[in-house]
Order: structure tokens, then C-alpha cells, then sequence
């Protein structure tokens, strides 16, 4: 092997997931991670070994690489896969190619032009409409009949590290009729994977399940924050609006779909059947095993949720099938959160919102203290990896910790 890999890593050989990464003296340009390092891509490409604009990729987001489409994208990450493993190929004795990760800046890896996000959870809605509305009725009519979902902020998409502050906004006090205006006193996250669609649409044209794979690039990791007590004064009749459009982060390297293939399952059974624009063929769901932790200022992480991407009612091939099906066109960098991943089990519960059962059932840190929502200084970090027969695909992290109001 040309660089060592350590056991258990997320950008393991099977992986090879594209970034935008900078450093002291390079500035920001894409690259693959591998074990503990980045290769440097813009400078691979020196060695004349690919056939295209060198330009892409000493861009600031990847977009215009992902647009030259998968048979270029793909031979990429293919061929990088054989030059690591034979000793003698065009990266060997070469270490100005590869730079640490901890030397490393990361950056969006994309321009997000779009975003939507789903509400595809069956356990999370259920969890939700039970604290909300009727327990014996927590899902709406449509639910079972639609990938529920709304277009979102795209501009307040930030990547992993970068912090934010506690958002302001109307609530709406318990047993009162008039709204007071502050900070939220509820903030959540949101466990959510997200994708990256990497061909254009036109107008007017739609996307089937069966095509669906071919649209979509790569996966990250997403927490979708949340501001409850502003969303829950907001969001009717319209849904959501400031309870959500603060800020949402993303993990900073995108994992391919193609990584991703070996992991492939089957999906709950979607009872009544789908309109037929939504039936599919084949596992489509992604076995990805999730985790969230919370770290109080100055103290130890405490990991409060496990849950897993297969548990999803409609996959990603149903949302992206769904979203075009009026001939809503797609963008090469638009980005998809999947909704909130919650499992049947409390501890795969993906907010806090439905772990601490809207404030009800407090989480106990290990510094003694109890969280309800997340508290000024508290930092979120969310991990993801898939693991069978071997190998191992991992997305690293995506972690924020939330300012004070400002």
C-alpha cells in the first residue's frame, strides 16, 4: 500500500470520498481522503494522468468536477484505488501529494444552488405527531402516500466546525395568547444524512426510481438545527420557516454512491402501496450506522443517540422521483436532507426533541448535568460509518457548538 491506513478508518481504500481541503500553503482545491491523509488532487493531475481540465479541480467547491458526470468522476476514484494498492504506480515515493488531515482547512465541498429537506422517518413523524397532535392519529392522511418534505435555506448551509449562534424569534409561552420575542430556550439537532445531486434536469423533465442513482453523486452527514419553541408558534400554516433556516452543517467529504453499493438493504414495507412514479426495484436503502453526541463546554461527550439510515420509509430514489415528478428541474451541488433518522428503539431517537420527549425525560451528561435542548457551549457531533465483510466506508464527522445569542 502507497500510504498506511489505519485499521478501522473511515476513508479506508473503500471508500474515497471527494472534498475541498486548503492548507498554509495551498489554497482550497479538491481532493480525496485516504486513512489519515488527503490526497492532493490538483497536484496529481500534474503527472498528466487525467484527461480533463486540470481547472475543476483547483476550484473552491467541486461542483464543476462533479458536472463532467460519473464516467469521469468514477474512473477517478477507481483509479486512485489501483495506484494505492500497487507500489510501484504514479504515486509512490511522491509525499508532496499527500498532506495530514490534521494540517488540513476543510470547506464545503459544494455550492449548494438548492436545498430540500424530507420528513421521511416513519418512527420520527409518528414520535412527533404523537407529542403534537392525537396519539392515536400521530400521522397525517398523506404521510403514507407522499415523501413529505420543503425547500429550505441553502445560503445558511455551513460545513463541519464552523460554530453558530442561538437563534432569536417569536414563541409563544405556555397557557399564553401573545407571542414574546428572544432566544430560543429550545434548540435541537437533527440526525439526517443528506445527497448531492450531480446532473442537471431540464424543465418540465422528471427523474424515475430507476434512474434516481444516476442523479445522485455522493452522501454526507447533516444535522438540520432546530429552534422547537419558534417552530412550534411558525409553523402552520405554512411549516416550517426561522425555526430552521439559521444554520444547517454538513460533514466535509462527500462518500459516493458507487462506495456505497455494498451496503445496500431493504426497506421497511410501505403500507398502502405506492402510486406507481414511486414503486421501485431492488434494495434501495443504505445500512449506515449513525451516532450523536453531546460535549458540555469544557467537559467529556456523552453519546445520546445510535440509529441507522436503513430505517427510513421512503428512500432516496421516492424523494428525488417525487421531487421531479411536476418537472421541478435539479441542480449539479443541490443538496437533500433525508428528515430526521429515528429508529423503534429511545436510544436511535435523532433529536432531542423525541430523546428527552420534549423536555419530559432529561439526558443526564457526564459532568452531572441534565439537557433538555442544548444548552450555549454545548458542541454536536454526529458520526457515520458502514461496515460489512471487511470493509469499511465511513463520512468522519460533522460537529458544531452553538454561540450565545447575539
Amino acid at each position: 500500500m502507497i500510504i498506511h491506513i489505519p485499521e478501522n478508518s473511515d476513508f479506508s481504500i473503500h471508500n474515497i470520498p471527494f472534498g475541498i481541503f486548503s492548507t498554509k500553503n495551498r489554497s482550497k482545491r479538491a481532493g480525496v481522503a485516504i486513512g489519515e491523509h488527503i490526497l492532493d488532487l490538483a497536484e496529481v493531475h500534474k503527472l498528466n494522468v487525467f484527461d480533463f481540465d486540470s481547472s475543476v479541480l483547483n476550484q473552491e467547491f467541486l461542483n464543476a468536477f462533479i458536472a463532467l458526470g460519473k464516467s469521469v468522476t468514477s474512473k477517478v476514484r477507481s483509479d486512485i484505488q489501483s495506484w494505492l494498492k500497487d507500489d510501484t504506480s504514479i504515486l509512490a515515493n511522491k509525499p508532496e501529494l499527500f498532506v495530514k488531515q490534521s494540517d488540513a482547512q476543510m470547506h464545503m465541498p459544494v455550492s449548494v444552488g438548492d436545498y430540500t429537506d424530507f420528513y421521511s422517518s416513519i418512527e420520527h413523524a409518528t414520535n412527533v405527531g404523537k407529542m403534537f397532535r392525537d396519539p392515536e392519529n400521530a400521522l397525517l392522511p398523506n404521510w403514507k402516500h407522499i415523501p413529505v418534505g420543503y425547500h429550505g435555506r441553502a445560503s445558511s448551509i455551513v460545513v463541519s466546525g464552523e460554530p453558530i449562534h442561538r437563534p432569536k424569534g417569536q414563541t409563544i409561552p405556555i397557557d399564553s395568547k401573545q407571542p414574546v420575542f428572544g432566544p430560543s430556550q429550545r434548540v435541537d439537532f437533527e440526525l439526517e444524512m443528506g445527497f448531492i445531486t450531480g446532473k442537471n434536469t431540464n424543465l418540465g423533465d422528471s427523474v424515475t426510481t430507476a434512474d434516481a442513482e444516476d442523479y445522485i453523486f455522493g452522501l454526507v452527514l447533516f444535522n438540520d438545527w432546530s429552534a422547537r419553541d419558534i417552530q412550534k408558534w411558525e409553523y402552520v400554516p405554512l411549516g416550517p420557516f426561522l425555526a430552521k433556516n439559521f444554520a444547517s452543517h454538513i460533514s466535509p467529504w462527500i462518500v459516493t454512491i458507487e462506495a456505497l453499493e455494498p451496503f445496500k438493504v431493504a426497506g421497511p414495507k410501505q403500507n398502502p402501496e405506492v402510486l406507481p412514479y414511486l414503486k421501485y426495484e431492488g434494495n434501495k436503502n443504505y445500512d449506515i450506522s449513525l451516532e450523536v453526541g453531546i460535549t458540555p463546554e469544557g467537559n467529556e461527550e456523552q453519546t445520546v443517540c445510535h440509529s441507522n439510515f436503513k430505517y427510513m420509509y421512503w428512500n432516496m430514489a421516492q424523494q428525488l422521483a417525487h421531487h421531479t415528478v411536476n418537472g421541478c428541474n435539479i441542480k449539479v451541488g443541490d443538496l437533500y436532507g433525508s428528515g430526521t433518522i429515528s429508529g423503534k428503539d429511545e436510544k436511535s431517537y435523532g433529536s432531542m426533541l423525541e430523546l428527552a420527549w420534549m423536555g419530559t425525560k432529561p439526558l443526564k451528561m457526564k459532568d452531572g448535568t441534565e439537557r433538555k435542548f442544548i444548552l450555549d457551549g454545548d458542541t454536536v457531533t454526529m458520526r457515520g460509518y458502514a461496515e460489512k465483510d471487511g470493509k469499511r466506508v465511513g463520512f468522519g464527522e460533522v460537529a458544531a457548538k452553538i454561540l450565545p445569542a447575539k
